[in-house]
């Protein structure tokens, strides 16, 4: 599994779904920053292939940053999680 992970503008916890592929995590992090690059389309989404049903929404013009990554199992080998806040740790 793949995370797309969404930081927003004046919160701490990100959004994030998943994606089977690195190719379907590729393109929705392309779509993403296009939408950053653009300001369009206002209102963005982004299904989740590992929790059916779940959907995320939101502003294009409140998101911080986007990344991508392939989910370990916990911690990565430094001890750490992976995400924007892993260095809000040390």
């Amino acid at each position: 599994m793949y995370i797309v992970e969404l930081s927003l503008k004046h919160t701490a916890l990100p959004m994030s779904v998943q994606k089977k592929t690195l190719e379907a995590a590729e393109e929705a992090y392309a779509k993403v920053l296009n939408a950053l690059k653009t300001g369009q389309p206002v209102l963005f989404e982004l299904t989740c292939d590992k929790q059916e049903g779940k959907k995320l929404s939101v502003l294009v013009s409140e998101l911080a940053a986007v990344q991508v990554y392939e989910k370990s199992g916990g911690a990565s080998s430094s001890g750490k999680s992976a995400g924007f806040f892993a260095m809000a740790n040390d």
